[in-house]
């Protein structure tokens, strides 16, 4: 590592950049020497001695055949804060960066009107509407509900900060505890208690159907999962039982599979709220990682090391 940074102190580094506006971003960096390339397409002439790469936002096909045409390839920088299409498949001795801190607060703001649009009843409404009946009723509300964030990164405390102007509580869970933060060993214990339980955990081996039967019947009567994470982090079978059943709401932004083939039954299943992967796409996505991937090159650059390194699964 430190030999890495080492040499590159100094040196102008090339950077393969699949969109004209990330080159336009990458320009304003010292040091750096942004080249556009069409991800799926042959590599542009100047690419092979690029030492950095940055993959299209949420790529989901294998990259390991970008990397064999790049012998010089020392950080991979990406736009997203998830990392599982590429943890494992980077080759040694080279960098993972995340776009931690990029997506943060628009996936918290998704989270806060999933679970608005829920207990208001904006569904419901809506298909009054549709149908233009006047269906006036009462509804539940944010207001004084305890809210179990499961993932204490960027983004659980992004949701925390966001939701308790609504009044609501909110507790963070990471996988291990320490101050403010509960552990995932206590989830059973947790569990019970909470009106609602946010799941923004990394997609890893130990995450895969951590939301699994016995995590959603430990979940209070009427409680709502909200899924902002990756799909496979939730069980879709056992979660789709307690739909059917009633017990419980979900609000999912990612789905196992993804996307949903048209003959799913989430596409039926009662008291979910349901959106593409939509979350982290907003007005200004680009921008903010963007933002976030030029200060890690920069670093690079400089012979510093990024911030957003990815050690082991995260």
């Amino acid at each position: 590592m430190t030999n890495i940074l080492t040499y590159f102190a100094g040196v102008t580094l090339t950077v393969l950049v699949p969109d004209d506006f990330g080159v336009q971003a990458l320009s304003q960096v010292d040091g750096v020497r942004p080249v556009r390339y069409v991800p799926g397409e042959p590599l542009p002439s100047d690419a092979q001695n690029a030492e950095v790469l940055i993959p299209r936002f949420l790529a989901g096909t294998d990259p390991r055949e970008v990397f064999a045409q790049l012998p010089n390839l020392e950080l991979v920088q990406l736009l997203s804060a998830g990392a599982e299409n590429f943890v494992g498949k980077v080759p040694d001795g080279v960098l993972l960066s995340t776009c931690r801190g990029a997506h943060g607060g628009s996936t918290a703001e998704w989270a806060i009107g999933a679970l608005i649009a829920i207990y208001r009843d904006f569904l419901v409404f809506e298909r009054a509407r549709a149908e233009g009946r006047w269906d006036y009723h009462l509804t539940d509300t944010l207001q004084d509900k305890k809210v179990l964030i499961v993932g204490a990164g960027d983004l659980g405390e992004q949701l925390k900060r966001r939701l308790e102007p609504f009044d609501a509580t909110a507790t963070l869970v990471g996988r291990t505890a320490r101050e403010g933060v509960h552990g995932q060993d206590e989830l059973p214990q947790l569990l019970p208690e909470f009106d609602a339980v946010v799941v923004f955990t990394p997609m890893t081996e130990e995450t895969h159907h951590l939301v699994d039967a016995k995590f959603l019947a430990a979940m209070k009567d009427n409680a709502i999962l909200v899924n902002g994470a990756r799909g496979p982090v939730v069980d879709t079978d056992a979660l789709l039982a307690e739909l059917s059943s009633g017990r419980l709401r979900a609000a999912l932004d990612v789905t196992d599979p993804e996307p949903l083939p048209a003959d799913h039954p989430l596409w039926t299943a009662p008291g979910l709220f349901l959106t593409p992967h939509v979350a982290g796409s907003c007005t200004g996505h680009a921008q903010r990682a963007y933002a976030i991937a030029a200060a890690e090159i920069a670093r690079f650059a400089a012979g510093e090391q990024p911030r957003n390194l990815v050690h082991g699964a995260y």
